[in-house]
């Protein structure tokens, strides 16, 4: 009899020490909806820091922008937040998605860059060329004084390539 009551002492007392899980809150948000909203929050967060006056600028306000665009409102985001926050390995889950579509649109985002530099190399190159050219120009052109009907005297220079008046 002692070791079924010690038994159930036991239980009863590793049964109450279970921690009280957070209910399902009404209105609660989907699961793939909060990842998109997570992943446009972590955006909105980049740009602040990379460029604060950016948002200011566009007179744009992340939590507004964020509950317009997912019609939801503050108190159904927080709700939801806590929720899913209760959960370590689903939050986390929801987390590593969010990093898989920022590290895949980095990938993305670098090419273009990349892309963007070369072009601003090629261009810094042709205008390197043209420059001389025109400096060339410039020992090669002829002055040519001419009087008009009025007895003014006109100066045109004849270049290579055109008339300069």
């Amino acid at each position: 009899m002692k070791k079924l009551l010690s038994f159930l002492l036991i239980v009863v007392t590793f049964l109450s020490c279970k921690e009280e899980v957070i209910t399902k809150p009404e209105g609660l948000i989907e699961k793939g909806k909060m990842v998109n909203i997570m992943y446009d929050l972590a955006l909105l967060e980049a740009i602040k820091y990379q460029n604060p006056t950016s948002l200011n600028t566009n007179k744009i306000n992340a939590p507004d922008y964020i509950y317009k665009k997912y019609k939801i409102d503050s108190l159904q985001f927080a709700q939801s937040n806590v929720y899913y926050a209760s959960n370590y390995v689903e939050y986390k889950g929801m987390f590593d998605q969010v990093i898989k579509r920022i590290d895949s649109r980095k990938v993305i985002v670098d090419s273009l860059v990349k892309v963007e530099n070369k072009n601003k190399i090629k261009l810094d190159s042709i205008k390197g060329i043209t420059n001389p050219l025109s400096k060339k120009g410039d020992s090669l052109k002829k002055k040519i004084s001419t009087v008009n009907k009025n007895n003014t005297r006109r100066d045109t220079v004849l270049t290579d390539y055109h008339i300069l008046k």
